[in-house]
């Protein structure tokens, strides 16, 4: 079950021809109510896509009954044109669905600097409005037909979900396989929940859970133009949440579909997770876990099974004195529970660590604090440089 879980909530996927594979490109969520509450996490590219220019000012209000998203293109760069079709798109969700288009955030997804047809995205919201006005809005499969028509390069549909024993609701979908790499979310993530909370409330639950989950994915260190996390709120189970219990409950929701997106990353062959501990801060844990995820020499070393410690050393001296305090040559690193080194000298020899399992941990002591933080990473394949050397073909 994803996000048509909540009650107050419809779904439906259309293949509205944007793909030249003709499969299902087009997705609305509606919110029934009685609340409209929501919050969303924009992408910090100053390069921004037209949806998220026109989102943003959706946002501003805290108020959403509708968000519309397509596969088949991510309209940024497109100009003045571009941005007029995001305005019509919410315009024709907004007459169709009988609400105001101030209050529909649009996103989109899919290659830069080509132009959407608009006739196409209107025959889709014609067809997918239609659709939210039927009994099946409401089921798995409607919520299961709009994930599937965000994906790009995704193999799967992503979902997740969580009933509290309070009796509220989490549903979840998103998208994402490329691109992945922190700027607050780098991907399109649908949230909606059927607890009653109010706007201020959401994005402070929401902006807590995307700090330990979704910023913290960084599967290849490029920041989309399109990156849009949405949660949304109908209040339709009458329960008032506990913030903290809700927070938490997010929190596990978003490193659900971290995993998920982690695992069908472009090409990759291992999930790497790296955590540092004994840290000055968790930020300076972060510091250091995010250079070991950009070296293409340790992602390279993992690809080829290779648990090659001196890599994770060399990107984690990459890291200034003044962003992570620690010793240089005080580091202990531990590979799939292996000692390979500690305080900076080999331990246990690299051979007895076994890299063919797809799961891959990375242990990083810097022995400078008390804070831990793990960010999720990938290898670096053949299979990822053939996918995006051709993606635009």
């Amino acid at each position: 079950m994803s996000v048509t879980l909540p009650a107050g909530f419809v779904a439906a996927g259309v293949s509205a021809g944007l793909k030249k594979s003709g499969g299902l490109d087009l997705a609305i969520v509606q919110n029934l109510g009685p609340l409209q509450n929501a919050a969303t996490v924009f992408t910090r590219n100053r390069c921004q896509a037209n949806p998220v220019i026109w989102s943003t000012e959706v946002m501003r209000d805290g108020q959403v009954s509708a968000i519309v998203l397509n596969s088949g293109g991510a309209n940024c760069y497109t100009g003045s044109i571009g941005f007029q079709t995001t305005h019509a798109t919410a315009e024709a969700v907004a007459k169709r669905l009988e609400i105001s288009s101030g209050d529909v955030v649009v996103c989109s997804t899919g290659l830069i600097g080509e132009q959407l047809n608009l006739d196409l995205i209107t025959a889709g919201v014609w067809d997918a409005t239609a659709s939210l006005k039927t009994d099946a809005a409401t089921t798995p499969e409607a919520g299961l037909a709009a994930a599937q028509a965000i994906m790009t390069t995704d193999t799967r549909p992503k979902q997740a979900a969580h009933t509290s024993e309070a009796g509220w609701n989490i549903g979840a979908m998103a998208k994402g396989a490329g691109m992945l790499a922190p700027g607050m979310a780098t991907m399109l993530v649908v949230i909606t929940t059927d607890a009653v909370l109010n706007s201020a409330e959401l994005d402070l639950a929401l902006r807590a859970a995307t700090r330990v989950t979704f910023d913290r994915l960084d599967s290849d260190g490029c920041m989309s133009t399109n990156d849009t996390v949405s949660l949304l709120c109908s209040g339709a189970s009458g329960v008032t949440a506990d913030t903290p219990e809700f927070t938490a409950a997010l929190v596990m929701i978003c490193r659900d579909l971290v995993l998920q997106l982690q695992s069908d990353a472009e090409g990759a062959a291992h999930d790497v997770a790296i955590t540092v501990t004994n840290a000055v801060s968790e930020d300076e844990a972060v510091t250091v876990a995010r250079a070991v995820s950009r070296s293409n020499l340790f992602k390279s070393a993992i690809f080829g099974n290779d648990p090659n410690w001196g890599r994770v050393l060399a990107a984690a001296g990459t890291v200034t004195v003044i962003e992570a305090a620690f010793d240089p040559y005080g580091i202990d690193v531990a590979i799939n529970g292996v000692q390979v080194c500690t305080a900076g000298e080999p331990d246990q020899p690299r051979e007895l660590v076994d890299l063919t399992p797809r799961a891959v941990t990375v242990v990083i002591d810097l022995h400078a604090g008390s804070e831990t933080a793990t960010l999720w990473t990938n290898d670096l394949t053949h299979d990822y440089v053939e996918e995006n050397s051709a993606y635009a073909s």
